[in-house]
């Protein structure tokens, strides 16, 4: 009886084992597996190789300059100041990250994905229209957007890999922080990716999926899409 007992507890520990265990969160897009033959090749790792604590500084946890607002000379009329592991060494491994975001009257943030990190924002300056759409649900029905209009003071949060955007409906600039669940969260921005890409998405494919005439379709990959992120 007591065999069977500790065989049963050890078959039960080792499904729990295999229930919790997982991959780490990725870091960057991709993180692909070097072959054997190549085992003497650079190696990139899933984040960054750690500095020798011996040789660290304070200047690795370090960032200057939040205060000062991004310029908003584009035809989007925002701009993101990011602050991620490639502006403050310290932050690797740490899942965390901060960026500013500026915006002129009616200014957007554009639609966008974190892919690796949810965010939340609190609005400093201005009037924000925020919102994000949720994944596709089931068979005929529609994704659900979530949107407030937020005001200084009020905090919103956008679930990691949803699509998003804020829009200063306002007539005076606006600020926001935001902070963000990972080290390097990624961006993508959804028009610039499917309409900007190099190489460009076959018109055959776009014309397909959104549904229009393919005149339309080559008019949008020719327009040069602004990247408002910056480090």
């Amino acid at each position: 009886m007591a065999v069977g007992f500790h065989i049963t507890a050890a078959i039960l520990m080792l499904a729990f084992a295999i229930v919790y265990a997982s991959d780490p969160s990725p870091l960057q897009d991709f993180c692909v597996a070097i072959g054997d033959a190549d085992a003497e090749a650079n190696v990139f790792v899933n984040g960054k190789i750690c500095k020798d604590p011996k040789v660290v500084k304070p200047e690795d946890f370090f960032f200057q300059g939040l205060n000062k607002p991004g310029s908003l000379s584009n035809p989007l009329g925002s701009n993101v100041t990011q602050v991620n592991v490639n502006q403050i060494p310290g932050l690797n491994t740490l899942g965390i990250s901060l960026a500013r975001i500026d915006f002129a009257p009616y200014g957007l943030n554009p639609p966008h994905t974190h892919p690796r990190a949810t965010e939340i924002l609190v609005v400093l300056e201005g009037t924000l229209l925020v919102g994000f759409v949720t994944s596709n649900p089931a068979m005929n029905m529609k994704n659900r957007l979530f949107t407030k209009v937020l005001n200084p003071g009020d905090v919103f949060v956008f679930p990691q890999g949803l699509i998003h955007f804020q829009f200063n409906n306002g007539k005076t600039n606006a600020v926001a922080f935001a902070g963000l669940s990972s080290q390097n969260p990624g961006v993508i921005t959804i028009a610039n990716a499917v309409f900007g890409s190099d190489p460009p998405i076959s018109p055959a494919v776009l014309t397909k999926a959104f549904q229009v005439d393919n005149n339309v379709i080559k008019y949008l990959q020719s327009q040069f899409w602004w990247d408002n992120n910056y480090p």
